[in-house]
């Protein structure tokens, strides 16, 4: 799953955030930064995405950590793995970073995953990366195809389960998420989840149905909650969004964000009901996971 790597520039970027200057940014370049203020996506209607049925495993009491040095038309992508100990095969998540961010920096969310029972891989994007000597927001756009890439390299290298198989990403990670899902679709996918995301260059999702599970702050400067809101009513598929009242732009570390992602996946990989977590008072929950095929909003 090759493709061409798209070579941008940037001059300067927010930590943590999206924010940079579009003095000479091309009208695509500009397309991933409107996003998080405004997404013009339509609404759509919703599809039922129906999950493989079967059991899902137990939590396990231990995790392992691997690392692998992958690369894709000689972008470097060192990836950092969380894994169940145990009998497999697994599913998958892949996971993105955000701008000026690692994959360590999520590592409690990641571990909570393994320790439910998936495999956990999280590449460390050559130009997005914190500590990077090249960093360009703009590289968001081939961050899609190195995750493709990450995906084909874990089902060679670890006992993963093919049909079972999910992306999710903060911030720049998010938009990541949607181009897996979108302009890039990755088919193998059956679950994404965009945590303090937007979409990717105004691209519709397309594709087999897949289950989506959007995470926003309602306080959220950098990608706005509005623009969020937008992209929710956009995919065309089962979708659930959990909503931080008092939330800004970080909040993969909360507890509630925890229990939902996680309950998430277990639905969307095995089934059942979607038993995701009462949000209680810090946030609300938006839930068409179940939901008959509904005419858009």
């Amino acid at each position: 799953m090759r493709r061409r790597t798209l070579l941008l520039s940037v001059s300067a970027a927010v930590a943590g955030g999206l924010a940079v200057r579009t003095g000479q940014a091309s009208a695509s370049e500009r397309t991933v930064l409107s996003s998080t203020k405004n997404s013009t996506l339509e609404a759509r209607a919703v599809t039922p995405y129906r999950p493989i049925e079967g059991r899902a495993p137990g939590g396990v009491r231990s995790v392992a950590r691997r690392d692998y040095s992958f690369a894709r038309d000689g972008r470097a992508l060192r990836t950092q793995v969380w894994a169940p100990v145990g009998s497999g095969p697994h599913p998958l998540v892949l996971f993105s970073h955000g701008l000026h961010s690692q994959p360590d920096d999520y590592a409690s969310l990641l571990i909570r995953w393994a320790l439910a029972g998936f495999v956990v891989a999280a590449p460390r994007y050559p130009h997005t990366a914190l500590g990077t000597s090249q960093f360009t927001a703009y590289d968001l756009v081939n961050q899609p195809s190195d995750a493709s890439e990450v995906i084909s390299r874990m089902l060679e290298k670890e006992n993963i389960d093919s049909s079972r198989i999910a992306s999710a990403g903060h911030s720049g990670g998010g938009i990541t998420t949607a181009g897996l899902l979108s302009r890039y679709r990755d088919d193998r996918l059956k679950a994404g989840i965009l945590i303090a995301g937007t979409d990717f260059l105004g691209t519709p999702f397309s594709g087999q149905p897949a289950a989506v599970l959007l995470v926003h702050g309602r306080e959220d400067t950098s990608v706005k909650y509005d623009a969020a809101r937008t992209v929710y009513e956009a995919v065309p598929w089962s979708r659930a969004m959990l909503s931080i009242t008092e939330g800004g732009h970080q909040v993969s570390d909360l507890p509630v964000v925890a229990d939902t992602t996680t309950a998430f996946l277990r639905w969307s990989f095995y089934g059942g009901e979607p038993e995701l977590a009462g949000p209680g008072g810090e946030a609300t929950l938006d839930n068409e996971l179940t939901a008959v095929a509904a005419p858009a909003r």
